[in-house]
């Protein structure tokens, strides 16, 4: 397990690279579910989402000949950009395999921020093929999006930024999709809360965290026909069994309540969210709908993981 130490050591090395992001609420949101609220909007991070935490501090750790030689990941896109940005912070290559399906918007941001996009067909298998390729070519590094311990504890900043301005809430939700963010924020609620429970979000058409929660093992996705691109990803061996013993349970949305709750936020809060992030929202809103008064009194944080949004594809 990885320790309290590493997540503080973590939070120190990537905070000259990242942004201690705003937290905000919002009083309809607050009378809707009956509870106070605090949304941690890493839609404000640098490169528009959390995953700039685990990409900086993977890169940092990277040996010299390591950093001759670059990185390689695959992603949709928020990783991607991610790594890319990290990885220019240092003068280091980076090489992403994207699916052809990813969103042109975080395509064009992966090059802005120096990446070198190799497309591949949108299969998990496919995108793992591709990356290892391109490893044995170049020698580079291969940096999973989610599956990895220096990525795992950098997405877990988030929540310890958030507990150390609210160190009572009582439930964080986060979304799933390779699991990275959920099993670090897990991580920090464990070391620094006493009694705060860990939920996540995923879509009905990529449930296999829920699934895999329930059967105690891996799952894969049966379907990954959603808006919420960034959640069609697998659980791995060092994310799953953080998140097999410190999250408490795994909320499933439809593609209208993620849409509905895309809506809402944009509308009523006046930020850009990506469905990613909605998927979030839309579980505290289905939960408190299911069973009235489930949170009356309670503080609920939940992790805004990104922004980044084609703005001509609209859901809505």
């Amino acid at each position: 397990m990885l320790t309290k130490q590493d997540l503080l050591d973590c939070h120190k090395r990537i905070a000259p690279f990242v942004h201690n992001t705003p937290v905000l609420t919002s009083r309809l949101i607050h009378e809707k579910v009956n509870a106070q609220v605090f949304f941690k909007c890493e839609n404000f991070q640098r490169a528009g989402a959390y995953k700039i935490r685990g990409a900086t501090n993977a890169i940092l750790q990277l040996s010299e000949e390591q950093k001759k030689s670059g990185v390689v990941t695959h992603s949709s896109g928020n990783f991607a950009q991610a790594l890319s940005l990290a990885a220019q912070n240092v003068g280091v290559a980076a090489h992403i395999v994207m699916p052809n399906t990813a969103p042109e918007v975080k395509k064009i941001a992966v090059r802005e921020y120096g990446g070198k996009i190799y497309e591949c067909e949108p299969t998990v298998e496919a995108r793992q093929s591709l990356a290892d390729d391109i490893a044995a070519r170049t020698g580079a590094t291969f940096v999973h999006p989610s599956n990895d311990n220096k990525v795992i504890l950098g997405q877990g900043t988030a929540a310890l930024e958030l507990l150390e301005n609210l160190p009572d809430l009582d439930f964080i939700f986060c979304p799933v999709g390779g699991g990275g963010l959920i099993a670090g924020s897990a991580l920090s609620v464990k070391y620094f809360t006493h009694n705060c429970k860990v939920y996540g979000a995923e879509p009905f058409e990529a449930d296999d965290a829920y699934r895999s929660l329930q059967s105690g093992a891996i799952e894969s996705n049966e379907t990954t026909n959603t808006i919420a691109d960034g959640l069609k990803t697998m659980l791995g061996d060092k994310n799953f069994p953080i998140i097999l013993e410190l999250v408490s349970g795994i909320v499933r949305i439809t593609e209208d309540e993620i849409v509905a709750a895309m809506k809402l936020v944009w509308e009523r809060m006046k930020i850009i969210i990506e469905p990613s992030s909605a998927v979030t929202v839309a579980a505290v809103l289905k939960c408190s709908k299911a069973q009235p008064g489930v949170f009356q009194n309670k503080k609920i944080g939940i992790i805004i993981s990104g922004g980044n949004v084609d703005l001509s594809k609209l859901p809505f």
